[in-house]
């Protein structure tokens, strides 16, 4: 039974999600509210909010009295309650089965608040603009919008309870470089330069380009204009691919039996590919991977073999993303997402920018932390500081507000409004106004700022067709399923057992699994786990299943351990011994000096990147007595048979750390 709500400051709901058992049990305390189906409905919705009011008004209460609540509890009834305050939301995750533990609750309040910012982007920094984001008056609206959340919600429990990549919030890429190599000139020369030349795309640019096998991630392509990518946007963008175009269930069963008849060796003859330009053809040759085929394996059905055209609307999924502009920065850079299904399981992606608009994000993204800034001072009694050297510089600030309310133009005379206010108030004589005046005005330029924002990035003008065509779309669509269309089936079986451990058995005897992981770059190296076959290189039945909860048991706690400060865990369980491993590395390889780690809070962020990007953090804080040096981290979690002693699994693990050390130094991006 779990919930997960958020609701504002005055305890109204502004967003909910459960589950059918839990609320089945809700609509039974509501008898006079059932209804005969799951649709939601005002009256369900009032249910929610008067089962929540009393816990809500409380943690308010306590928050306004003393700055301070509860963060968690456990009611009479064994439900666990998770909350936690962004701003003035109040986000509660609740689960009365025992399936969920504290850090799960808290791991998927955090989760959905990053949706949240990659959907709706700076508007979240006003509570009145994201309370009307979360619920529109209009029922309508309010249920696709709380449906696009609460589908991305069950798509990320699915992913992070069945994938590894999603279990430790790192990228896993389908292990083949050469035809990695070729995909990505061909993303290239055939995908993105022919969208950026052509007159179809309207006012849009292609910066970012890549191939998806179910979660794997093929090839990856960037323009020379854009921004590096965070490896925490592409997990989440992976993950919204993945809710558009779940797996295939027919598909998923035609690989599974065709797997069950293939022998596990070590070979596999791949197809050759035809990437050249302009009828050129290149062939990549047979290479080692980790599953043999035969020609009659995977015979999809015929219908499946059939060109995927778009259907439904083309108009893409507006996204805000980490980005920077030569000097400048934006957290919060809109895009467009063009997700274009080629077949079940492979998606190509597409994020463009329109050119135009982007300084306007940066301009307004730099306004907006000024006046968050000043907010905070002001709201903690603290006087303006008009010195130079102190954040914000107020004349700087003057300047750049006059030069962007100036380029805005009369369209916003709202904007320019509470700028005069704001102006009259902090740059006049000191007794023109009051500090809560002051206040006030610094709220309302940011709302103001922020409705701007909305304006330019949310809303669509009627008749707005700035996007690529449809037709634009469809014709690159056609192009990549011929390129790849010799290559199809062996993706979709490759995405399955991209890796296994029987090739490494021979120098690492007594090895269960591993996940090998370079937090540097967001990359991750494992075999595959696939409980859903009926046989696997783990065997049949349930022991594969349960070699898969000691992975993800392992996982939790190598987390916690962390939490602690601990970067080395090593401990016997039942029949497997199980070890956790961090580390730091220069560029070469060197192995760096070992440091005290700080130890978190239990209510802090979860670790990991979809949570606040714990590595990127501690990449900093190790870096800081090593300024000259470009540190690298990783994390290694290995499972052996119990009987092997323990001296030659610690070496085995150092061993297989230099070993998968090499692949990870090729890039993705």
């Amino acid at each position: 039974m779990k919930c997960l709500l958020i609701a504002s400051e005055s305890a109204q709901v502004l967003f909910y999600w459960t589950d059918l058992e839990f609320e089945v049990s809700l609509r039974q305390r509501f008898e006079n509210l059932l209804e005969q189906h799951r649709e939601m409905s005002p009256a369900f919705e009032d249910s929610i909010n008067t089962l929540f009011a009393p816990l809500l008004i409380s943690c308010i209460t306590l928050n306004e009295k003393i700055s301070d609540t509860y963060t968690s509890f456990v009611s009479e009834n064994n439900y666990l309650f998770v909350l936690h305050q962004f701003g003035e939301c109040t986000y509660v995750a609740v689960n009365g089965d025992g399936s969920e533990n504290e850090d799960d609750l808290r791991r998927k309040i955090f989760v959905l608040k990053k949706i949240i910012d990659v959907c709706f982007g700076l508007v979240t920094l006003d509570k009145s603009i994201l309370k009307k984001k979360l619920r529109p008056q209009d029922t309508e609206q309010r249920s696709k919008v709380w449906k696009m959340l609460q589908n991305l919600l069950i798509t990320y429990s699915h992913l992070r309870e069945e994938d590894q990549s999603f279990l430790v919030e790192a990228v896993e890429r389908l292990i083949h470089p050469q035809l990695c190599e070729q995909c990505i000139e061909f993303l290239d020369r055939q995908v993105v330069q022919q969208i950026n030349s052509s007159m179809e795309r309207v006012n849009e640019e292609v910066v970012h380009s890549f191939i998806l096998v179910h979660t794997k991630l093929l090839a990856f392509f960037s323009s020379r204009n854009a921004s590096s990518l965070r490896t925490s946007d592409l997990l989440l963008l992976i993950l919204i691919a993945q809710d558009l175009y779940p797996s295939d269930s027919d598909l998923e069963a035609l690989t599974v039996e065709d797997l069950e008849n293939a022998p596990v060796t070590e070979e596999v003859n791949a197809p050759e590919l035809s990437l050249g330009a302009h009828g050129e053809e290149d062939t990549v040759e047979s290479s080692l991977c980790t599953s043999q085929l035969t020609n009659s394996v995977i015979q999809v059905a015929e219908e499946t073999q059939q060109p995927s055209l778009l259907s439904g609307s083309s108009a893409p999924k507006r996204v805000f993303l980490d980005a920077s502009l030569k000097d400048n920065y934006c957290p919060m850079m809109p895009h467009n997402m063009y997700c274009l299904s080629l077949w079940p399981g492979i998606s190509l992606v597409l994020l463009t920018k329109q050119m135009s608009s982007s300084h306007v994000a940066v301009s307004l993204y730099q306004l907006l932390d000024a006046f968050s800034v000043l907010e905070a001072k002001l709201n903690d009694g603290q006087e303006l500081g008009h010195s130079s050297r102190i954040y914000p510089n107020m004349p700087d600030l003057r300047q750049r507000m006059e030069k962007f309310v100036k380029a805005v133009g009369v369209q916003k005379r709202q904007l320019q409004s509470a700028w005069v206010d704001f102006k009259n108030k902090a740059f006049s004589k000191p007794d023109a106004g009051s500090s809560q005046e002051l206040l006030q005005a610094c709220r309302n330029v940011k709302s103001q700022l922020c409705l701007v924002y909305q304006q330019y990035f949310l809303l669509k003008p009627a008749g707005d067709s700035q996007h690529l065509s449809l037709n634009l779309q469809t014709k690159i669509l056609k192009i990549v399923q011929e390129k790849l269309m010799d290559w199809k089936d062996f993706l979709l079986v490759k995405s399955k057992r991209n890796t296994t451990v029987i090739s490494y058995l021979k120098d690492f005897p007594g090895l269960i699994h591993f996940i090998y992981v370079d937090r540097t770059v967001g990359q991750m190296i494992a075999p595959s786990l696939n409980v859903s076959e009926k046989s696997t290189e783990l065997g049949k039945g349930p022991l594969a299943s349960f070699i898969k909860s000691k992975v993800w048991s392992l996982v939790g706690m190598g987390r916690r351990y962390l939490q602690k400060g601990y970067t080395t865990l090593t401990f016997r369980d039942g029949d497997y011994y199980c070890c956790y491993f961090l580390w730091f590395e220069n560029e070469s390889g060197y192995k760096l000096p070992v440091i005290e780690l700080p130890v978190l809070s239990d209510d802090s962020a979860p670790i990991g990147i979809l949570t606040g990007d714990y590595y990127r953090k501690l990449l900093r804080y190790y870096g800081k007595n090593h300024s000259l040096e470009v540190i690298k981290c990783f994390e290694l979690l290995t499972i052996h048979l119990g009987v092997i002693p323990t001296e030659f699994i610690i070496q085995q693990c150092s061993d297989l750390a230099r070993r998968l050390w090499e692949p990870s130094r090729i890039p993705i991006l």
